[in-house]
């Protein structure tokens, strides 16, 4: 008999979360909103976010130069700065006036002003100085700037160091100016590009935030449907709070487990992202940082009240999410308390790990640290989420017994 009992247990365990599944996947199907956060968001968020970022490198920044100095040595100062590839000389203006008042136009992004004393201190033998003025409204303006007008600034210093050394062969000339030999290699982004350190961060994120999102529409939707507001709905399939968790898990699972190929496989190898990391790797690391960020999702929809409120509390949090996980901003200049609220989210870890994986070819034992932080965020976001949820059926059910003994009040009082 009580193995009778166990076995019947089990199968109606296992056939009421089918019929949650089946529930779950309905809603998803039907609700455009949910199907929006779940498929479309997922779909076309990475391919416009890498599409916009795909140039890697800002290049030609128009700027203007202010040449006061009119001489051989400022033409040719000039001349480097306008042969370098990252800066582009559109225009001279008379004086640096006419220069500003282009930039406030918006027709360059920079200034290089070389002053009337240029030649003459350079043939006295002593330091010149060039300035430069940049737009800081893009950083990525003014790291152009510097580095064209710093790279000019070192080609002429080697000419004039040569020029006054008088020696007699081009070798000697090449270790007087440069007696150590150096080699300047940017390891996994070989292009110093934008998007090869920024994207990989993105899609990892985007898969945590699409999550919150739909989850939490979903748990608003549920509660604006249920008669008193509950996130568990009266049903005879519903009382179980083991079944209504991996039910509901267990499409969420599946679904992001075909997202997050398309998102962290599929995408990056469309705009030719660096991808050198072990796909087994990968897939043994996403799969906790799912299950986390899944759980993580669920725990966090009892806050939803309405449909609208995902969007209220999840939707501003995604850039601070990307700056506190340490790439986008760096991990040593964030704050200690900034540092413990990031550990709370899947995606700090995620987002660590993903990259060290995709874009340096680490191994689980290289970040077994992240790896390990996730399992342990799933398993206490799972606990959270099942106490979540047996919470929700022990509301829902005073909820049903209040309006029964309401109801039988009534007919005693007929």
């Amino acid at each position: 008999m009580k193995r009778k009992n166990l076995y019947n247990i089990i199968t109606q365990g296992i056939s009421d979360m089918m019929i949650i599944w089946m529930n779950e996947l309905k809603n998803v199907v039907k609700d455009q909103g949910i199907l929006i956060f779940f498929i479309f968001v997922p779909l076309g968020y990475p391919l416009l976010y890498t599409y916009i970022y795909n140039n890697e490198v800002i290049r030609e920044v128009p700027v203007a130069a202010v040449d006061d100095n009119r001489s051989s040595m400022s033409r040719e100062f000039l001349k480097y700065v306008d042969a370098n590839p990252d800066t582009r000389i559109v225009t001279y203006p008379a004086n640096i006036e006419d220069a500003k008042k282009a930039m406030k136009e918006g027709m360059i992004y920079g200034i290089i002003y070389i002053p009337n004393d240029f030649t003459k201190t350079l043939v006295k033998g002593e330091q010149a100085n060039v300035s430069i003025f940049c737009d800081l409204s893009g950083m990525l303006y003014y790291k152009a700037l510097l580095t064209s007008a710093t790279n000019s600034s070192l080609m002429m210093n080697k000419e004039i160091k040569i020029s006054k050394m008088g020696n007699s062969t081009d070798r000697q000339d090449e270790i007087a100016t440069a007696p150590i030999a150096y080699e300047d290699i940017a390891l996994f982004n070989p292009q110093a590009g934008f998007a090869s350190f920024l994207i990989p961060a993105v899609l990892i994120l985007i898969i945590q935030q699409t999550l919150l999102l739909g989850i939490g529409l979903a748990a608003g939707t549920a509660r604006e449907n249920n008669r008193f507001r509950d996130l568990v709905p009266i049903n005879r399939h519903y009382h179980g709070t083991l079944r209504i968790v991996l039910g509901k898990s267990l499409l969420y699972f599946m679904l992001y487990v075909i997202m997050s190929t398309y998102i962290l496989v599929f995408v990056p190898k469309m705009f030719s992202l660096p991808q050198i990391g072990n796909p087994f790797t990968i897939a043994q690391f996403i799969l906790p940082y799912l299950l986390s960020a899944i759980f993580f999702a669920m725990t966090c929809s009892v806050l939803i009240r309405h449909r609208e409120t995902c969007m209220i509390v999840y939707i501003f949090t995604s850039v601070p999410l990307l700056f506190i996980s340490g790439i986008s901003w760096p991990g040593t200049a964030i704050p200690e308390f900034w540092k413990i609220v990031s550990y709370i989210f899947p995606s700090t870890f995620g987002i660590n790990g993903f990259v060290q994986i995709n874009n340096m070819g680490a191994t689980i034992e290289d970040v077994s640290t992240g790896y390990k932080a996730l399992w342990i965020q799933a398993g206490i976001y799972f606990i959270t989420t099942f106490f979540v949820y047996r919470y929700q059926i022990i509301m829902s059910r005073r909820h049903v017994w209040r309006r029964y003994k309401e109801i039988s009040r009534k007919k005693r009082i007929k």
